[in-house]
């Protein structure tokens, strides 16, 4: 059977994992995919070129093409009185916040990484941004 080529399909079994081992993410059963469809992120699309059936690939995946990098600025904190006393912040509680994007209200994930003095500090960021995904993909069967 030929390699992987950019018009095939393929089946592929998968383990994502950050860089100390503790895996975010494993397929469940095994993935069909058409090489070019976007059904997982570009680096792994790429490491299947050029593979055959059996072959198993471990990538390192870059913050940049993985989650993004942590940025700063979306870190913020909000007066503890902004939540009118409908919950009770704690650090690792992820809460739904409104933003404004383009004069509409849009609800934001933000993790609450801390709690004091009547302030609450939030991150907007994914909680992977800034993290190396390692990912170890086997491919099990190609079809043209």
């Amino acid at each position: 059977m030929p390699p992987v080529a950019l018009t095939d399909t393929v089946t592929i079994t998968y383990t994502a994992a950050l860089e100390n081992g503790e895996v975010i993410e494993a397929a469940e059963k095994p993935l069909t995919l058409s090489i070019g469809s976007g059904a997982v992120c570009r680096a792994v699309e790429a490491c299947l070129f050029g593979m055959e059936p059996g072959q198993t690939r471990v990538i390192c995946v870059q913050p940049e093409d993985a989650y993004g990098l942590r940025q700063p600025e979306l870190v913020q904190n909000i007066p503890l009185a902004a939540f009118n006393g409908r919950i009770d912040p704690k650090p690792g509680m992820i809460l739904s916040l409104n933003v404004q994007r383009e004069g509409h209200a849009c609800p934001v994930p933000a993790t609450v990484t801390a709690v004091a003095n009547d302030v609450v500090t939030v991150d907007y960021n994914h909680p992977l941004a800034g993290q190396v995904i390692v990912y170890t993909v086997k491919l099990l069967n190609v079809a043209e």
